[in-house]
């Protein structure tokens, strides 16, 4: 991102994790540089002067910071590089990939050997992967022997755990008490409404306010038929996520809660074995990291009328980006119905209580191997076939669109597949790679909203947006309609 000083201010204010290493702050008044997530107090904005690095910052006079340690933010430069290899093994370790691949498997994905994976990240948080792993598995059976009704041997598995002998050995060791007691103290109420007795159910916190009606309503012009469906104020999808080699596919469902500022989900119990990886990619859908009033502050007038509208993001990146090829140069009805026929055509077909939920959307192995003619005869352009089929190629081949992928080079490698160009790249940046300041300029809605008729003045009107320009593209899109 440009060093605009403004927009720096106002994405270290926020304290948004996605800008981490992205710049640093120098304050004058202490001539100590910080990383944009410190917690220190903000500074005045006249203290404050942004670098690219903290080289830079150095360079100019700055000691880094001894609470956020910028040594440890991640970055391109060679100790950054370090932090950026452990914090993407913990975001794998956080999904349960070490439960089946290892501390080997995960750095032969990584790239790197596991020696130099156990090295990095020692560093970067103070223990071994496998200690990082354990706390993760027993406060994730934690959460469900508190917030389901599982048994404790498949609390246990679900968790990670290879013997329940072991889980109940270490979750007493830790916290002091046994499973079977935590159980006790907390009986989860059972819902009903046609709702299977073994779901799961969770909340999802959010900061308020948080713009329910209209995500919904985004959601519900977008849904793919068989995949999605928005009925009486609920979300529900279908779902298929890989943990190692195994896959587990079902359903969830996500409601407001009455009382209190969360979202109610409810998972198939045959999603129980991979339920962080689940809740982590449903937190990105539903842009649970917003921070809605330092967004409102920097929009301002444009954000009065709809304060909350969030940016909904992703639960498979693939099926946005492939909806967002689809969508090209057609109506949001259209891309609609297309989408519809693609996942009917090449998904899998899967059991769920809604009728309403009856296909997984296709993984791009299968349509990596389709020919560009397969997809055209659904009924688009036989170019833009060629560009699904290439996407899909391109993911197969380790392209990820993930909240935590790279930014720049992502962007790079979606503009050099034929029949992606800036809109397209810049919608999946948007909600494929959660990146808020994502800013499709060439958007028709925007450029009528803005009542401008080229994408240069848009280009131009957006860098008072900055670093949230992409929930200013929301409450665009959200002027049209109201």
């Amino acid at each position: 991102m440009p060093l605009d000083p403004v927009t720096c201010y106002r994405a270290m204010r926020a304290r948004d994790a996605r800008f981490d290493g992205r710049f640093f702050v120098g304050v004058s008044s202490t001539r100590i540089y910080c990383r944009p997530v410190c917690t220190v107090r903000p500074p005045k904005r006249e203290n404050c002067s942004f670098f690219p690095s903290a080289a830079a910052a150095e360079s100019a006079g700055y000691r880094p910071c001894l609470r956020c340690r910028p040594e440890l933010a991640p970055g391109n430069a060679s100790i950054d590089a370090t932090s950026r290899l452990a914090q993407a093994a913990a975001a794998l370790i956080e999904d349960g990939s070490l439960n089946g691949a290892g501390v080997e498997g995960i750095a032969a994905r990584l790239g790197v050997s596991d020696r130099h994976l156990r090295r990095a990240f020692a560093g970067e948080f103070g223990v071994a992967p496998i200690a990082y792993a354990q706390t993760q598995r027993l406060l994730l059976a934690k959460r469900l022997l508190t917030d389901t009704s599982m048994p404790i041997t498949e609390v246990a598995l679900a968790s990670g755990f290879g013997s329940v002998r072991r889980f109940n050995s270490l979750f007493k060791s830790r916290y002091r008490l046994k499973p079977i007691q935590l159980r006790q103290s907390r009986r989860v109420a059972r819902q009903a409404a046609g709702i299977p007795g073994d779901a799961l159910h969770f909340q999802l916190g959010y900061r308020p306010p948080y713009d329910w009606p209209a995500l919904l309503a985004f959601l519900d012009a977008r849904s793919v038929a068989g995949v999605e469906a928005v009925e009486d104020g609920v979300y529900r999808r279908t779902v298929r996520v890989k943990l190692g080699s195994r896959e587990q596919a079902g359903w969830v469902e996500v409601a407001p809660c009455a009382r209190r500022p969360a979202l109610r989900v409810t998972l198939a119990a045959s999603l129980a074995p991979a339920v962080s990886l689940v809740l982590t990619r449903l937190k990105s859908l539903m842009d649970l990291a917003c921070h809605p009033l330092e967004v409102a502050e920097t929009l301002g007038s444009l954000a009065a009328r709809n304060p909350g509208l969030r940016v909904p993001g992703a639960f498979d990146g693939f099926e946005v980006a492939v909806r967002a090829i689809l969508g090209q140069q057609v109506s949001v009805a259209g891309a609609r119905t297309l989408a519809g026929r693609f996942a009917a055509a090449f998904g899998t077909p899967v059991e769920t209580p809604f009728s309403s939920l009856t296909v997984l959307f296709p993984e791009p192995d299968r349509i990596a191997r389709l020919a560009p003619e397969d997809v055209a005869r659904l009924g688009l352009p036989g170019a833009r076939g060629r560009s699904v089929v290439m996407l899909a190629q391109a993911l197969d081949q380790g392209l990820e669109l993930l909240p935590n992928a790279d930014i720049d080079a992502t962007l790079v490698r979606l503009r050099s597949l034929p029949g992606i160009g800036e809109w397209t790249a810049q919608y999946i940046a948007m909600r494929a790679l959660a990146w808020p300041d994502a800013f499709p300029h060439t958007d028709l809605g925007v450029m009528r909203a803005l009542r401008e008729r080229s994408p240069k003045p848009v280009l131009a009107a957006g860098e008072a947006w900055r670093p949230w320009r992409a929930y200013a593209v929301m409450h665009l899109w959200q002027s049209l309609t109201s």
